[in-house]
């Protein structure tokens, strides 16, 4: 069965992509290519038992199972040394990006407080739209009792547009709530 947003995608976004930006051929029209999620695990990388409970919750939010990062090389103000874990990503393609990012706008994001919409000015002007979560207990599959710490996580979408103000079209469209400035 095919997810909620890409049946969306192909029916609404993009004739009204190619409506608004004079494309001639849907293949023209952009697309999200991939979802990165990242969570550092800053002070806790020597903590066996933090850098596992950061594993588990992002494989229970994203559905897949992340990859452990590490220090490309030294930085002593961080306290880094080359090859300590950093933190924990995983990245998303296909069916499991579009499911995710349906939670993500659905059921997260609604359950933050105080929200009033997304930063509309976090696109990096090649198509990309990176967000950050200051706790991972917004998402429903997260149970806030069985935790080890709060923690954050950085969500950037990829996209294929050529400018922001494809990309922000195509995000508004597919439904993110972006704050009207």
């Amino acid at each position: 069965m095919e997810a909620r947003l890409k049946v969306l995608y192909k029916e609404k976004v993009i004739p009204a992509m190619m409506e608004k930006f004079g494309f001639k051929n849907q293949h023209q029209v952009p697309r999200i290519q991939k979802i990165v999620i990242n969570i550092g695990v800053g002070r806790d990388n020597k903590d066996a038992k933090a850098i596992e409970s950061a594993q588990k919750e992002l494989a229970l939010i994203s559905g897949q199972k992340p990859i452990i990062t590490r220090g490309k090389k030294s930085i002593s103000s961080f306290n880094l040394r080359k090859g300590d874990i950093c933190g924990v990503m995983v990245t998303l393609r296909g069916q499991r990006m579009y499911e995710f990012l349906d939670r993500l706008i659905t059921a997260a994001l609604p359950r933050v407080k105080d929200f009033n919409g997304l930063n509309p000015n976090s696109f990096d002007g090649r198509g990309s739209y990176t967000l950050g979560i200051r706790e991972q207990v917004i998402f429903p599959e997260v149970d806030y009792n069985t935790i080890y710490k709060v923690r954050g996580m950085n969500i950037t979408i990829c996209t294929n547009a050529k400018n922001t103000e494809q990309a922000r079209e195509l995000l508004k469209l597919i439904g993110l709530p972006l704050r009207e400035d």
